[in-house]
């Protein structure tokens, strides 16, 4: 993501942020905290999906070499 792309929204983050949560700041610190918290909800999330993309392949490994071991023993005659 671009710097501006990221003042951008962390600007908005920031402005939306402290109005749920009512703090009231000056501009500076609102577009300050919007990009920090931008910053920090992207390492979070990134983290999350490397994980569940982990989970994911293996559960996909799994089920593939189940399903090449059916097909093994279905066609080979073995058991």
């Amino acid at each position: 993501m671009s710097i501006i792309m990221l003042i951008i929204f962390g600007a908005a983050a920031g402005f939306l942020a402290t109005r749920i949560m009512d703090l009231r700041t000056d501009v500076p610190t609102t577009i300050a905290i919007g990009v920090a918290g931008a910053l920090i909800g992207g390492f979070v999330l990134q983290f999350i999906a490397m994980i569940g993309g982990l989970a994911f392949g293996f559960v996909g490994a799994l089920v593939g070499a189940i399903f090449l071991i059916w097909v093994w023993q279905r066609y080979s005659g073995r058991s």
